[in-house]
């Protein structure tokens, strides 16, 4: 099987993207306002990829390292509110193994990157079950307030019969490390990602989290 490689320009940031979950951000760096300008002209996704140490901000002689993954961000709305203030939303897209990274010289950095497999459909198995039904329960809970499906932090349709996106919707809203979601986000096989999930809230909610 071929591998499909490309090199994008990258984001980093100290949250993790996963596909089909919405990221709202506000650019403001000239190095970023170029990029999404292109990206809007280009109809171009960027790369969206976790800090493990650094800041999001760029820093004089800043050491940025980042995570080995990280997923494609397609823009679905964009506001230019200024010529340097730009407000966007994105939404997760295909997960990529970063191979290797550079900066160049207006500080933006650049990533070879390597493609992964979408994530197969996945029917959720009866020992899962309960993940579907408390998102589903968090989604209700948050129309039952009054939020508006643009105000909810996931985007529907909302496919609570499918293992990756409810394990992804998890990783998205549990308090976990920025190890362990890159971690997650590394996993083919979105079953055994929902299982890793589900042991992850039980110890969460037995007051024992693991941090490595």
């Amino acid at each position: 099987m071929s591998v499909s490689t490309q090199t994008i320009p990258l984001f980093p940031l100290g949250t993790t993207l996963y596909p089909d979950g919405l990221l709202d951000l506000k650019i403001f760096e000239v190095r970023y306002l170029d990029m999404i300008k292109e990206c809007v002209r280009d109809n171009t996704p960027f790369g969206v990829v976790t800090i493990n140490q650094g800041s999001e901000v760029r820093q004089p002689n800043e050491q940025l390292s980042l995570m080995s993954f990280g997923t494609l961000a397609h823009i679905a709305e964009f506001e230019a509110v200024q010529p340097s203030l730009f407000f966007i939303r994105c939404q997760g897209g295909q997960r990529f193994r970063l191979d290797q990274y550079s900066q160049e010289k207006n500080g933006l950095w650049i990533g070879e990157v390597e493609l992964m497999p979408d994530d197969k459909s996945c029917d959720i198995p009866e020992h899962v079950q309960d993940m579907a039904q408390r998102l589903g329960e968090i989604i209700v809970g948050l129309k039952g307030r009054g939020l508006s499906e643009a105000q909810i932090p996931f985007a529907s349709p909302y496919l609570l019969d499918d293992c990756a996106w409810v394990a992804n919707r998890w990783c998205e809203i549990m308090p976990i490390s920025a190890a362990q979601k890159n971690h997650l986000l590394s996993i083919d096989h979105p079953l055994i990602r929902l299982e890793l999930v589900k042991e992850l809230l039980e110890q969460l909610e037995q007051g024992d989290t693991p941090l490595n």
